[in-house]
C-alpha cells in the first residue's frame, strides 16, 4: 500500500507516530510536494493520501475523504501568503505568481481577488520560491512561505486571515482521501493508517514538546516558532470545518475555478 505525505511542516504531525514510533509493515510512504500527490492520487498510482483539498474535485468519482483528519486553519496562518511588491487593492493588470505546490491556495487567491477586491491580474505559475524579477506579487505555501527571505517583501498578506475577514470561514487547504478500490480490498490495512494519524494526533497534544523537536530536527532550515505554528492549525476535521469546506467548492464554482462538486463524498470505517 503506497500512502501520500506532503513534505511540509505542517503534515508531520498526522506522521510523527509512523516516522518515529511504529511503521506500518506493507505501508511505503512517499513525501513529495501537495501537487505531487495530486497529481498521484488521480492517476491512482497511490492508495490514500492528503491532498490539496481543491483537488478532490478532480478524483471524486475514484476516491472518499476520510472524516476524521483537514489541514486546516481558523484565521492567521502563516503558510499560505501572497507577498507583494505593491497594495493588494492595486494588483489589477499586475502579474501575480501562482505557486506550482499546490492548487486550493491557488483557487482561494483567485476567488479573493477576483470576487472579494474586485481585480483583475495577470496570472502565471511559478516555481514554489519563486524570483521577484519580473512579477509584482507572488503566492508562496508551506516551508517556502516560513523561510527567511534574502530580499525585503513590501507587502505580506496572510490568505486564511484574509478568507476569514471577507467570507466569515476557515480555510480547508487539505483533506486526506482513500481511493475506493483500496477501502474495499484492504481496509483493515486503511484502518492502521488512520490509527497511526489518530496516535500522532494524540502525541501532539499530550507530548508537544517531543513532536515540535522532531519536526524541527526534520525541517531545521524553518526558524519560526513550531509550536506556535502548530497550535494555529487545526487537524481534526469538524462539522464547522466540513461546512466551510462546502463554501469554498461553492465559491469556486461560482468563478469557474473547479469542476462541479454536488456532494462531498466520505469513507465510511
Amino acid at each position: 500500500m503506497k500512502i501520500g505525505y506532503i513534505d511540509y511542516l505542517n503534515c508531520y504531525p498526522f506522521y510523527y507516530h509512523m516516522f518515529e514510533k511504529e511503521s506500518i509493515p506493507g505501508v511505503e510512504v512517499l513525501p513529495h510536494h501537495p501537487s505531487e500527490l495530486n497529481r498521484l492520487m488521480r492517476d491512482r498510482a497511490l492508495d490514500l493520501s492528503p491532498i490539496s483539498a481543491a483537488a478532490y474535485a478532480d478524483m471524486q468519482d475514484s476516491t472518499l475523504v476520510l472524516p476524521y483528519f483537514c489541514l486546516s486553519s481558523i484565521g492567521y496562518v502563516r503558510s499560505v501568503v501572497l507577498n507583494s511588491k505593491v497594495p493588494i487593492e492595486t494588483l489589477s493588470g499586475k502579474t501575480v505568481g501562482l505557486t506550482s505546490a499546490s492548487q486550493t491556495s491557488v483557487i482561494l487567491l483567485r476567488i479573493l481577488l477576483e470576487k472579494y477586491y474586485a481585480l483583475t491580474p495577470r496570472y502565471i505559475t511559478v516555481e514554489p520560491k519563486p524570483s521577484y524579477e519580473n512579477i509584482d506579487a507572488a503566492l508562496v505555501i508551506g516551508n517556502e512561505a516560513m523561510l527567511d527571505s534574502n530580499k525585503p517583501i513590501q507587502y505580506s498578506y496572510d490568505l486564511g486571515d484574509l478568507w476569514l475577514r471577507k467570507t466569515g470561514f476557515p480555510v480547508v487547504f487539505a483533506v486526506f482521501v482513500v481511493d475506493r478500490d483500496c477501502l474495499r480490498e484492504q481496509r483493515d490495512l486503511v484502518k492502521k493508517v488512520i490509527s497511526s494519524y489518530t496516535l500522532s494526533l494524540q502525541e501532539l497534544r499530550t507530548n508537544d514538546e517531543e513532536v515540535v523537536r522532531k519536526a524541527a530536527e526534520r525541517y531545521p532550515e524553518i526558524r519560526y516558532d513550531i509550536h506556535h505554528y502548530y497550535e494555529l492549525l487545526k487537524f481534526d476535521f469538524s462539522a464547522n470545518l466540513k461546512k466551510a469546506l462546502r463554501f469554498y467548492f461553492d465559491e469556486a464554482m461560482e468563478l469557474e475555478l473547479l469542476t462541479h462538486v454536488p456532494e462531498i463524498h466520505f469513507a465510511e470505517l
